[in-house]
């Protein structure tokens, strides 16, 4: 079970921390995702993590914006996201898996409730 957490209004231009956390059990052996949906658009891959955070895969959209990493003490996937555009509004799901990567994470299983990004311009 993942929980995102994090979101909130923001102004363009400014910054926010996503919290993707696990309950039950660890999941420092899988790989993780952040994923996005604004409304009427397909859900979108953003970025994804390594066990080992060794292995780091961005959408374009993001690069240089967005940044992943894991604490594997708190059990813990954040999405430090700065610089943050109007378009950036989405509901933010993180999802994990021990076999897929990058996109493909988000291809089986169940979603979260996300959490909401606004980006006021």
């Amino acid at each position: 079970q993942l929980e995102e957490s994090g979101g909130g209004l923001v102004q363009a231009g400014g910054s926010l921390r996503l919290s993707c956390a696990a309950s039950g059990r660890p999941f420092s052996f899988y790989n993780v995702g952040w994923f996005r949906q604004a409304p009427g658009k397909e859900r979108e891959f953003l970025a994804a993590i390594s066990p080992n955070s060794g292995r780091l895969e961005y959408a374009d959209s993001v690069k240089g914006r967005f940044t992943i990493s894991r604490d594997s003490a708190k059990n813990t996937v954040y999405l430090q996201m700065n610089s943050l555009k109007p378009e950036d509004t989405a509901v933010y799901y993180c999802k994990a898996s021990s076999v897929r990567f990058g996109a493909s994470i988000g291809d089986f299983g169940s979603w979260g409730q996300g959490t909401q990004v606004t980006v006021s311009s």
